[in-house]
């Protein structure tokens, strides 16, 4: 498949790929890798690999918002990569989500419009369960506080995610999208998981996603915290070694599950 958007090279891409939206996290991700090498940097789309702990990765960024998401992830998968940890940034909807926390995503509100070309807006967007799990695991390795939820995925950044316009709009009135969010238990706002987990679905990669909360729409506060996003690619990192270990295990003994069994040993991997 011809992939103009992602320049991977001539190699194929790593089976585990971290997508970050900003292409600057993609060289703040690689600086945690023993080795790190950038391979090309197209529009939005920056794309480099290496080893952590002796496993071979990838990241590369999405730019914002799900047609982006679609392009890279659509051309990474042709490319051989299988599984997708999104590292990103999100809004909390709920008032007890504190800035700085890490909010793993396990399912996403699919209020966007890409991936409507692909299925129904009935079909689910969810993580894969191994990818959740490999990323609490890290936070838990790491002591590092982290929330488990559901995230709502929005085109709009403005008026589909409750924020102050930058110029004077007035607009009819309407429900507020945070408060419909918040009375349905939704976590956070953001603009790329529900295409990653569905894509991830139909094409049969395993997704997941983990952001730190930079802003809280129910409390009006809003304030990067540098060392929660610097958290979320440790945490990344980390699940990738934690993902290939899993692989292997599973691998070794013939099935197709992952399990508590296969993982403490009560099941034979010979």
């Amino acid at each position: 498949m011809h992939k103009p958007h992602v320049l991977v090279g001539d190699e194929p891409a790593p089976r585990y790929m971290l997508v970050p939206g900003d292409p600057g996290r993609v060289p703040r991700i690689g600086a945690g890798w023993s080795t790190y090498e950038e391979v090309s940097f197209n529009r939005e789309f920056r794309y480099a690999r290496g080893t952590f702990e002796g496993v071979e990765l990838g990241a590369c960024s999405t730019g914002i918002g799900a047609p982006s998401t679609e392009i890279a992830v659509m051309e990474l998968a042709a490319a051989g990569t299988e599984t997708f940890i999104r590292v990103g940034q999100c809004g909390a909807v709920q008032p007890d989500v504190a800035i700085g926390t890490l909010v793993i995503q396990e399912g996403a509100v699919r209020l966007v419009g890409s991936v409507n070309a692909y299925c129904e807006p009935e079909f689910p967007a969810i993580a894969n369960r191994e990818v959740t799990f490999a990323l609490i695991e890290a936070c838990e390795q790491l002591g590092y506080a982290y929330a488990v939820g559901l995230t709502a995925s929005t085109d709009s950044f403005f008026a589909g995610q409750d924020n102050a316009f930058p110029v004077e709009l007035t607009l009819p009135a309407k429900i507020s999208f945070a408060e419909k969010m918040r009375s349905y238990g939704v976590a956070t706002f953001e603009m790329e998981a529900a295409a990653l987990f569905v894509l991830g679905s139909l094409l049969k990669r395993r997704c997941g996603s983990i952001c730190s909360v930079e802003s809280n729409r129910a409390t009006g506060e809003r304030r990067l915290v540098p060392d929660a996003v610097q958290k979320t690619t440790i945490a990344a990192n980390r699940a990738v070694a934690i993902l290939q270990r899993w692989d292997a295990l599973r691998a070794a003994s013939g099935r197709t599950v992952l399990s508590e069994s296969l993982l403490t040993g009560r099941i034979a991997t010979t």
